[in-house]
């Protein structure tokens, strides 16, 4: 994509979106019929993971699907060659961002004929990546990929893990959003024990009002038996973790809701570890995910994650980890 002007203020003008300027392929559209052989059931997936969370990171991919990151970005190069994927590189105040990888048009069009669709009805548009380069929800969406992508590449050496579901804000929107609206909802498995969980990932930059004012929705939000998934709140601060803490536990409790919270002061690279703290006077030692599905009761999956007949393709979720290794390309 070609770079675009910054933006006097707001978002934009902390950094410039561009293309890997080194990175020359063809202004034709490729034939994806000619990529049948090129391409592995890995990026396809890759695609599928765009397409559902809009932008990764080359780390994130790395940690998700590769071995090391120079595997991955000699592989990342050569999708951006076929224009499988788009990239770009926000300007820093320092040091060096890594690249961020959108939809390219190649890949729009490789997911629309899965879905025997036209590429219009994904969304996709030649613009898409510079609307996610300056968007003000960049860094919140990156935020919550980098969570959630931790937390998935750890069970991918850690015996007897998993991370079996990860829908992103614009599913979670498909399926809940006339009650709830979260940033993502996952389940997350150890050993035997699973925590359903939705996630809001808070910025700071809304009032702690308009927080409070989330937990009726997912009050309202039970299941059958009148339970419902545990509500994960992650902070970008150990003072916003407390001010949020000290606003919500009172509402928390008069609803019902079974509530955590941490921050990045705490999670680091690690958010399955002993970082979060349930929303109780009574218990607020931190702990782990595994142990937090044992201190609440009545946890219970989400209605509507199983696929229907109402899904297609691109509704269906899309796996956080890969296909099995397959052969480097």
């Amino acid at each position: 994509m070609p770079a675009l002007p910054r933006p006097s203020q707001g978002p934009g003008s902390r950094y410039t979106a561009r293309a890997a300027a080194t990175r020359h392929r063809s202004a034709s559209p490729t034939d994806i019929s000619a990529l049948t052989r090129r391409l592995t059931g890995r990026d396809i997936w890759l695609a599928r993971m765009l397409h559902e969370h809009r932008v990764l990171t080359t780390h994130q991919i790395a940690r998700l699907a590769y071995p090391s990151p120079r595997t991955a970005q000699r592989r990342l190069r050569t999708l951006h060659l076929y224009a499988l994927v788009d990239s770009f590189r926000p300007l820093t105040a320092t040091g060096s961002a890594p690249e961020h990888y959108t939809l390219g048009r190649t890949g729009a069009t490789l997911l629309a004929a899965h879905a025997n669709l036209d590429p219009a009805a994904l969304g996709w548009r030649p613009s898409a990546t510079g609307r996610i380069a300056y968007s003000p929800w960049l860094g919140h969406d990156l935020g919550v990929n980098e969570l959630l992508t931790h937390l998935a590449a750890h069970t991918r050496t850690a015996r007897d893990t998993e991370l079996a579901l990860w829908l992103s804000e614009r599913s979670c929107a498909r399926r809940w959003g006339d009650i709830i609206r979260p940033d993502a909802y996952a389940h997350y498995r150890e050993g035997p024990v699973v925590l359903p969980f939705f996630l809001e990932y808070d910025t700071g930059s809304q009032p702690l009002a308009r927080v409070e004012a989330k937990l009726a929705g997912y009050a309202a939000f039970t299941t059958a038996d009148g339970a419902r998934p545990a509500l994960l709140i992650h902070t970008r601060t150990a003072s916003r973790d407390q001010a949020i803490r000290r606003r919500l536990a009172n509402p928390a409790r008069d609803l019902g809701l079974s509530i955590a919270t941490s921050s990045a002061d705490f999670t680091t690279t690690t958010p399955w570890g002993p970082w979060w703290s349930p929303l109780s006077a009574a218990d607020s030692q931190r702990t782990t995910l595994t142990r937090l599905a044992t201190h609440f009761t009545h946890l219970r999956p989400a209605n509507a994650v199983e696929p229907s007949d109402a899904d297609t393709p691109l509704t269906l979720p899309v796996p956080p980890l890969p296909p099995s290794p397959e052969a480097s390309s």
